[in-house]
């Protein structure tokens, strides 16, 4: 019987990890693609950018004409009065039509398109930020899980312990205190379940509202959390950050559009023109015709120096702003870069050689424990070894799978995992 028992431990301390039910399979791919085709905040840059594309064709228009109508009388003020016997009574009608001076209006069209592939960018950082929020919800959960199997998987060896000790301790082999261990152990492995469970209902929750499902709705059977390679270089993610950043790319649109508006305000110093004409309707008299053009003087030159003035320190606003931006992406890039190197390195530590260690220990001291040799304690001890590192090692694997992806965020390139 305490062979069989023993066999049992063995095969259960060796199991592989907690495998779910079949479900409905939820990948990663298919968790962002769903995200990123429903989430309000990819709809709403979308949306912004839709509407900063009809601004440049704005500026680029001229302002609409001007129509006006009136009438000069002679001997009263009543329309008409002296229409075709005075030679200053008339009703005329006159349009006027502005134009800026060359090159404002495009001028304009550019700012305004610059600030129109800016929006863009927010576009592409929204999608980032949305499919690297999903990934890291989606690791979260997947953690839980495993981490639940790994629970009840121990819980069950525990069971086959406290088993082992009572039986043991009725014939007199084992004291009273190793029931009291074992059954302390198998408490405190039940509160390890109950708080995993929680943790992984509020990952469930996080992701369906990424997702944009209801509340409750069962998200399904998810990939498998394996150990990914990670041989990515510090400087490599650095120069693909630099490039590929939508946030980066956008700070430099925006140096762009502020050099376009210094061009801009001076040509303020440019003169505006307006051409009108008009016809007046005389009675019996001719009629009249009349041609006006006219044009502004920029006199008011110290508006116009301020005026530039404020767009290059707006410019050179644009640029600390993005040397600001690159300094505390550098800095992001870094932590996460050795946040995701130490956890592939502890990942495999703890695969190859912790792991491994620990349950030879483990299955020597229930070994030794049968014929008597050691204390339950130390089969306790070995047997809380290999649940710790276990946890630890998926711990160390998710971690691994978020710091990518915020790793891929922030480069917005897809590193393999």
């Amino acid at each position: 019987m305490r062979a069989h028992l023993f066999l049992i431990v063995i095969s259960l301390a060796t199991a592989p990890a907690f495998a779910q039910p079949p479900a409905a399979r939820l990948t990663v791919a298919d968790a962002v693609a769903e995200a990123l085709a429903k989430h309000p905040d990819v709809a709403a840059a979308e949306r912004r950018h839709e509407a900063a594309l009809q601004r440049p064709v704005q500026e680029r228009s001229l302002p609409d004409p001007m129509v006006a109508a009136g009438y000069t009388s002679a001997g009263n003020p009543l329309p008409g009065a002296g229409l075709g016997k005075e030679p200053t009574a008339g009703i005329g009608v006159m349009v006027s039509q502005e134009f800026p001076y060359p090159g404002k209006r495009d001028a304009r069209a550019a700012v305004a398109a610059r600030e129109a592939d800016a929006e863009f960018q927010e576009i592409e950082a929204a999608r980032l930020s949305v499919a690297a929020r999903v990934r890291q919800a989606y690791y979260a959960l997947a953690y839980a899980r495993v981490a639940a199997g790994v629970l009840e998987r121990n819980r069950d060896l525990l069971a086959t312990l406290l088993k082992v000790s009572e039986e043991r301790y009725a014939v007199g082999q084992a004291a009273q205190q190793d029931v009291i261990k074992a059954q302390t152990q198998l408490s405190l492995l039940a509160l390890q379940q109950t708080r995993i469970r929680h943790v992984a209902l509020a990952r469930e929750g996080e992701l369906n509202a990424l997702l944009r499902r209801t509340p409750g709705t069962p998200v399904g059977e998810l990939d498998e959390l394996v150990l990914p390679p990670f041989t990515e270089a510090l400087e490599s993610l650095a120069a693909a950050a630099i490039e590929h950043a939508p946030m980066l790319k956008r700070d430099r649109l925006m140096i762009d559009r502020s050099k376009l508006a210094v061009d801009l305000a001076r040509r303020d110093y440019q003169p505006d023109f307006a051409l009108s004409g008009g016809y007046t309707f005389m009675g019996a008299m001719p009629a009249m015709y009349e041609v006006r053009f006219g044009m502004t003087l920029p006199l008011q030159r110290k508006r116009r120096a301020a005026a530039v003035s404020e767009q290059l320190s707006l410019a050179a606003a644009a640029e600390q702003t993005y040397e600001g931006a690159r300094l505390a992406l550098q800095a992001r890039l870094q932590e996460d870069f050795e946040m995701a190197a130490t956890a592939a390195r502890l990942a495999t530590l703890y695969r190859d050689t912790v792991l491994p260690q620990a349950r030879l220990a483990f299955e020597s001291s229930m070994a030794s424990y049968q014929t008597g040799a050691v204390d339950f304690l130390s089969v306790l001890t070995n047997f809380s070894m290999v649940l710790e590192y276990e946890m630890t090692y998926f711990e160390e694997v998710a971690q691994l799978h978020q710091a990518i992806s915020r790793l891929e965020e922030m480069t917005g390139t897809r590193i393999a995992h």
